[in-house]
């Protein structure tokens, strides 16, 4: 009967989730198309149901939240379920509407299911193989063995994570603090507007030329018909230079338009600028500030961490929620219930990362979605996204087990397997830093590109 009811409350947090992700991508994703193929809409609402019903499943495992086994029946069922589509479902649905934009492909429907099941084929083949340069199991495990799946797929995840993970470390302060605003005056606003203004009359100017000069030269064509010899003659010349005046016209103007649109752009930064100075004067604006400074701290203490790590070749052992409380307790002499406030302490921390990952997570993929999407290839994009997303969260689970304290991490242990926990985490570090300084050193050229003062 237990096990019944903890069937029922995982149906209806899973429904829950389902729903969530569905009314995500119309809202959200899908609000500019319109969604012809409900396979998309059903694959991505499931992806998202899955990968938050792993995530509820750590938050009931600290609270205790149903029987140890109905909580280990679900974590297999769900991880085994997540499996099957981010390895066999999306890319073979990636592959048919993929092949479906290709003209040149046959569109009969069995040949279009043929041709994508040979496109699965060769990307499970290039899936496994993407494992064999990391040592990611243990030597006991078969070919067929679910870590088999799971080492792959974390090794993709980990890489995605970590890379979102380094630039947002480093582009999250440079975007909140106010120490990286452009300064900007009404003054400089004010003159790139009248260059704007000026460069618009002066193609106004020009196309009205090149108009006048059309004009003359059917004119000059009409004329011709009624006459001949001498005249004709210097007709033509006065044509031929009448055309070679419009070619140059339209090259000026086609010069023009070009600098009208780079001044429109700046017009739109300088403006951007001038508000997020104002903003930044708010109360709100001056407690992202804070945040600015808050983070760009937890940025070169993350990147020195993960520095120390590689180079020293360290990984954690003890969870830092646990760490805390030992420090607490030796260095400042503070007694309480050791297991009861690392039970709290840690329900609160791995609540904050979940939240923080879906939320943020969510924010990338729909910023992403609209920098790339378009009517012809959305359904392909979204189905990519749902791939990343999935393993984006599989992998988050498996690096979350280091936040977790010993008591909570066997679970998650014994469903993922016996993989090699500390090679992700090394590598973690690794892709990190890679990315932290890679982004670093990107803003930094583009901060330093992008003028303090328009030009005369």
């Amino acid at each position: 009967m237990s096990f019944l009811v903890d069937s029922c409350l995982m149906l209806f947090s899973q429904v829950l989730f389902f729903g969530g992700g569905w009314v995500f991508f119309l809202k959200q994703l899908f609000r500019d198309y319109e969604v012809h193929h409900s396979v998309v809409l059903l694959v991505f609402s499931v992806t998202f149901s899955l990968s938050c019903t792993m995530f509820e499943l750590i938050i009931f495992e600290i609270l205790g939240v149903m029987d140890s086994s109905s909580r280990f029946f679900h974590w297999k069922l769900g991880l085994y379920a997540i499996l099957f589509v981010l390895i066999a479902v999306l890319p073979f649905y990636i592959a048919y509407y993929v092949i479906g934009n290709i003209r040149l492909v046959p569109q009969g429907q069995h040949v279009r299911v043929l041709i994508a099941f040979g496109a699965w084929c060769a990307s499970l083949y290039f899936f496994w193989r993407i494992g064999d340069p990391f040592p990611i199991l243990s030597p006991k495990h078969g070919i067929f063995s679910i870590e088999q799946c799971i080492g792959r797929v974390g090794v993709i995840g980990v890489t995605l994570m970590a890379i979102l993970s380094g630039f947002g470390a480093v582009n999250c302060p440079y975007t909140y603090m106010s120490y990286f605003v452009r300064h900007v005056t009404e003054a400089d606003i004010q003159g790139i507007e009248k260059r704007l203004l000026q460069t618009l009359e002066m193609i106004i100017v020009k196309k009205k030329r090149v108009a006048l000069a059309k004009r003359e030269s059917l004119r000059q064509a009409s004329l011709s018909k009624s006459s001949g010899g001498i005249w004709s003659m210097l007709k033509n010349v006065a044509t031929g230079s009448s055309t070679e005046n419009v070619s140059h016209l339209k090259q000026e103007t086609g010069a023009l338009e070009e600098l009208s649109r780079q001044l429109f752009l700046e017009t739109v930064d300088l403006q951007e600028a001038m508000d997020r100075i104002e903003y930044s004067k708010t109360f709100k604006g001056r407690y992202f500030n804070f945040l600015g400074y808050f983070f760009s701290t937890y940025c070169v203490w993350k990147i020195f961490m993960a520095t120390i790590n590689i180079i020293f070749d360290r990984v954690g052992k003890v969870d830092p929620v646990t760490r805390g409380i030992e420090i607490a307790v030796k260095y400042f002499g503070i007694q309480f219930d050791v297991k009861f406030w690392s039970q709290q302490i840690s329900f609160l921390l791995v609540g904050i990362i979940i939240v923080s990952s879906i939320r943020g997570f969510l924010i990338t993929l729909t910023r992403f979605f609209y920098a790339i999407a378009s009517s012809k290839f959305a359904n392909v994009i979204v189905l990519c996204l749902a791939q990343i997303m999935g393993m984006y969260f599989v992998s988050s689970v498996l690096l979350m087990r280091m936040n977790m304290p010993p008591e909570y991490r066997m679970i998650i242990t014994e469903v993922l397997g016996d993989l090699q926990f500390n090679f992700y985490h090394r590598w973690f570090d690794v892709i990190f830093l890679v990315s932290a300084l890679s982004s670093i050193g990107f803003l930094y050229i583009a901060h330093k590109q992008a003028p303090e003062k328009n030009m005369a």
